[in-house]
């Protein structure tokens, strides 16, 4: 059996799982993936794929789905990924009976070349942000619907800092999410 590693900038834990695997002698091997030009319908590499970057590399997810289909185990599912984000997660917890704030789902300020009004049309616009901020309320968190850590995340106080924020977010997809006072961070 072979196990490959598809890592980013994570320094410790990937060589201390490589070195773990291998040094159990149980005829599992593990290794760093290496990949180039994919080819379509590839046989597989490996066994199992743990996958740790792809959620940042288009090229990466696309290559883990042709693993999939060739029989390979692949760890962080890169089909779930496309239904992972922030707003589904909201929604998700909601249904199940988990109190989340009050959140929006945001259209893009800015789309990618070649998207025109035609391919907009059924976007309400201009977007009411009166009764957005009436729902969601001040203050409240402006971030990326999908995640990311914390890059993009602004506190918003103001109708003012809301606009200035949703202006700077170009081409990301956002949420606004109501503020809740708390005494402690769980994630």
């Amino acid at each position: 059996m072979k196990v490959g590693l598809l890592v980013g900038r994570e320094g410790t834990f990937p060589p201390a799982l490589i070195n773990e695997i291998n040094g159990r002698n149980t005829g599992v091997t593990a290794e760093y993936i290496r990949v180039g030009g994919v080819r379509m319908a590839e046989p597989r590499q490996y066994d199992v794929i743990i996958d740790r970057i792809s959620h940042e590399i288009p090229f990466y997810r696309a290559y883990l789905k042709s693993a999939v289909l060739s029989g390979v185990k692949v760890i962080n599912n890169p089909f779930w990924w496309t239904a992972d984000d922030k707003f589904f997660n909201y929604s998700l917890a909601t249904r199940l009976g988990v109190a989340i704030p009050k959140t929006v789902l945001l259209p893009q300020k800015a789309y990618k070349e070649g998207v025109v009004s035609e391919s907009l049309r059924n976007l309400q616009y201009p977007l009411n942000w009166d009764e957005i901020l009436e729902y969601v309320g001040l203050p409240a968190f402006i971030k990326p619907f999908d995640g990311g850590g914390w890059r993009g995340v602004s506190r918003i106080d103001s109708r003012q800092e809301l606009m200035a924020k949703y202006d700077e977010s170009g081409t990301d997809c956002m949420v606004l999410q109501q503020f809740i006072p708390f005494d402690h961070y769980v994630r």
